[in-house]
């Protein structure tokens, strides 16, 4: 189970550098011990195969989330039926909903919320997939 909540801020930080790039940081996470963080870093750049592998390797919740941000809704069913509310309020703070932009500063996770914006900036600049993995 991957909670992005329980994470360090620096491994944090880094995987708000992999949005878009960071290639020695995902090898370094893959080599580390973070491969979900690798997968899930490729997935929302729209790798079907990092998707997939998140779901084979016990990682459903962030395969989960990375459909919430490409707006399916049975993700969305999933991640709260399942009770992964902070991931709920991930996607909306990726999809710029001002309440959800607001928890993540009420709670004091400028790091979290700037991944989110990160991988906003990345969507609104690229055209995708929307026909990936459907939970």
């Amino acid at each position: 189970m991957a909670d992005l909540l329980k994470y360090p801020p620096k491994i944090l930080v880094a995987l708000g550098e992999t949005i878009g790039g960071g290639k020695d940081i995902i090898d370094w996470f893959i080599k580390n011990g973070y491969p979900e963080l690798a997968a899930f870093s490729h997935a929302v750049q729209g790798s079907d195969d990092a998707a997939e592998w998140l779901l084979k390797n016990g990682f459903p919740e962030l395969a989960a989330l990375d459909s919430a941000i490409d707006e399916d809704l049975k993700a969305c069913e999933w991640l709260l039926r399942n009770k992964y509310t902070f991931h709920i309020i991930f996607a909306d703070a990726v999809h710029g909903k001002g309440e959800a932009i607001q928890w993540f500063m009420h709670n004091n996770l400028p790091v979290l919320l700037n991944i989110t914006q990160k991988i906003r900036k990345l969507r609104d600049s690229q055209t995708f997939d929307y026909h990936k993995l459907h939970f």
